[in-house]
This record gives C-alpha cells, sequence and structure tokens, in this order.
C-alpha cells in the first residue's frame, strides 16, 4: 500500500464530509488524516485526505466520490507538485534547568513557544511528517506530556487554481 493526498472540493452543506469519509469506511481503508475547511468561495469546501491504499482500489474509490451529488472535483496531489503541512502542539516538560535546552530545540526547528507556565512550554510548529517526528525525537528527552496534530492540508504549486477550474466547469455544464 502507499500513501496518497486527495484534494476533494465539495459543496458547503451539511453532511457532505460524513457521505465522504463514510466511501472510505465501506471499502475499509484507513484515512491516516482528514482535513477540512472552507475555500475562497463561500459555497465551497476542501476535504483533504491523506489514505493508505493500492492504485487500483483508490481509482474506484475516486470514481465512486464523483458520483456523490455534492463533490465537485478530485484531484491527487503528489509530493513533488503541491506544498504539503501539518501543525503540531506539543507540550513539553521544562523546568527551570531544562528550559535552555527545549528553547534551543524550538529554535532549531523553526517552530514557537505559544504558552509557558513554570515547569512546561507548548511548542507550535508546522511542517512535513518527517521534519514533526523530528522535533518530537528531539523533545522526548524532555519529556512530552501532550500532543495534537492536525491532518495534512495540500495545495498544488503554481499560479493554478483547481477551484476556480472546477466551478468553471461546473456552470458551464449547468
Amino acid at each position: 500500500m502507499s500513501r496518497h493526498t486527495l484534494s476533494v472540493l465539495v459543496e458547503n452543506k451539511p453532511g457532505v464530509l460524513t457521505r465522504v469519509a463514510g466511501l472510505f469506511a465501506r471499502r475499509a481503508f484507513n484515512i491516516h488524516s482528514l482535513a477540512v475547511g472552507p475555500t475562497e468561495r463561500d459555497t465551497v469546501s476542501r476535504i483533504t485526505v491523506v489514505v493508505d491504499v493500492d492504485d487500483l482500489p483508490l481509482e474506484q474509490v475516486t470514481k465512486q466520490l464523483n458520483k456523490l451529488i455534492n463533490v465537485i472535483k478530485i484531484v491527487e496531489l503528489e509530493a513533488s507538485s503541491s506544498v504539503q503541512r501539518e501543525l503540531l502542539l506539543v507540550k513539553v516538560r521544562a523546568e527551570a534547568g531544562q528550559r535552555g535546552g527545549v528553547l534551543e530545540v524550538v529554535e532549531l526547528f523553526r517552530a514557537h513557544v505559544v504558552d509557558v507556565v513554570p515547569d512546561a512550554v507548548t511548542i507550535e510548529a508546522t511542517g512535513g511528517p518527517d521534519k514533526l517526528d523530528a522535533l518530537l525525537a528531539a523533545l522526548e528527552p524532555y519529556g512530552v506530556r501532550e500532543i495534537v496534530q492536525s491532518g495534512t492540508v495540500a495545495i498544488g504549486r503554481g499560479a493554478r487554481s483547481i477551484t476556480d477550474r472546477a466551478l468553471d466547469r461546473a456552470i458551464r455544464s449547468a
């Protein structure tokens, strides 16, 4: 199995996410990450799904997704032709004697401290999975207390917008 990132443009309506995720569940595909948010158009949302699946079953799911009435466009985003990021919040033990070491790691990874209390710091970092895994490995000796990580968000490189192209086609065919 290989990991695939799909950008799915959908109508911004209740229940659409449930139908999209349900399609993956019915096929017993493991969704590695799922991120949903608005686009530059109020009526359109983007679902970014990272799924572990072989190529042929992925093609079948993509065809079934295209049949869902609220799905506007599906694009597979290759790592080489897209920008993909995740957000990580990590709470680390950082008592007075350790705080300097933790702050050095934060600076090395271009992360940011977003909360400080006497015995811990909360760090915010963005990047690809490899960078975030390396950051966590570097912080582990200090004592990671809690981790919250978003799903992947991704966008194609270059000036072209899949939203504009997809909506232009949808308007012409309506």
